[in-house]
């Protein structure tokens, strides 16, 4: 909240939730919902400003640009890691 965008290629990892809502957000985004092993459940694409959205089972959210799912071919199944910043 408060901000304008997400930068491309950048996102925001919400923890111990499966629920998340744009209310007081100004521009769309994209939400994967994941579960505790950080695997893909459920994707909602280009989610609306003021709207909510959630996903039985998950665990974590990660809020990324509008598109950005696409772009980087996540689907349902997709297993995420994660490395440190500079390991690129």
């Amino acid at each position: 909240m408060g901000r304008r965008s997400l930068e491309p290629s950048h996102g925001m990892l919400i923890r111990r939730t499966g629920s998340i809502h744009t209310f007081f957000m100004r521009f769309p985004i994209d939400a994967v919902f994941l579960d505790r092993k950080m695997r893909v459940k459920k994707i909602v694409r280009e989610l609306a400003r003021n709207r909510a959205a959630a996903s039985l089972g998950a665990r974590n959210v990660l809020e990324l640009p509008a598109g950005e799912a696409r772009r980087v071919g996540l689907e349902p199944g997709s297993l995420l890691t994660w490395r440190p910043p500079g390991e690129g």
